[in-house]
């Protein structure tokens, strides 16, 4: 399965939100330095009698998490530890052409079918009618390309250190390649689980 990205428009204001930045939980953030970052997901929100997606990385910390009461949402909301929000997806629908689902940056508030949205998106994701049979998201077996079809994120079933235990399609890991971003990497991970579970 391969997804291309569209950026849409993006600005950083490094000076603005310096300080910001500064005061962040920093086990919250994730860096990639050119080096993988591997992410334990779990398909499972820590709040009861909710749906939702529970990352931790290779140190046991949690790192992002995502908790909804609906089943189906028009809107996904991708959290930090902590609980602020980094991004989120928004789902377009166009009328016998599919969804597409356009991303921003932080929160941008209750929305609903109804309601038009002030601020930009950042990317637009479109599922492609031509997939690669050899990959597929539910089978925890895929790869996320960029345009040069270099491969800069993998899902992956998650592997017990003992023979003959499986966690099953509700625990993967997700590898992040060096250079991309881990929170977007997660936020295409909640877009797959909408477009093919």
């Amino acid at each position: 399965m391969f997804f291309f990205l569209k950026s849409l428009s993006r600005s950083v204001h490094d000076d603005i939100e310096e300080h910001h930045h500064q005061e962040q939980d920093q086990t919250s953030k994730i860096v990639t330095d050119g080096t993988c970052t591997s992410l334990t997901v779990w398909r499972k929100s820590l709040l009861v009698n909710c749906n939702g997606f529970t990352v931790i990385n290779s140190n046991g910390d949690l790192v992002y998490r995502v908790d909804n009461y609906i089943v189906r949402p028009h809107e996904l909301v991708l959290m930090d530890a902590s609980g602020k929000s980094i991004l989120t997806m928004h789902r377009k629908k166009k009328l016998g052409l599919g969804d597409s689902w356009l991303v921003y940056e932080g929160e941008v508030g209750k929305c609903c079918s109804t309601t038009r949205i002030s601020k930009k998106p950042i990317w637009s994701v479109k599922k492609h009618s031509n997939i690669l049979q050899a990959s597929s998201y539910t089978q925890r077996s895929c790869k996320v390309v960029d345009e040069s079809r270099t491969t800069v994120a993998e899902i992956k079933r998650k592997e017990a250190i003992v023979r003959g235990v499986s966690f099953g399609v509700e625990v993967f890991v997700l590898v992040v390649h060096g250079g991309f971003d881990p929170g977007f990497a997660m936020a295409l991970v909640l877009l797959l689980d909408q477009m093919f579970s």
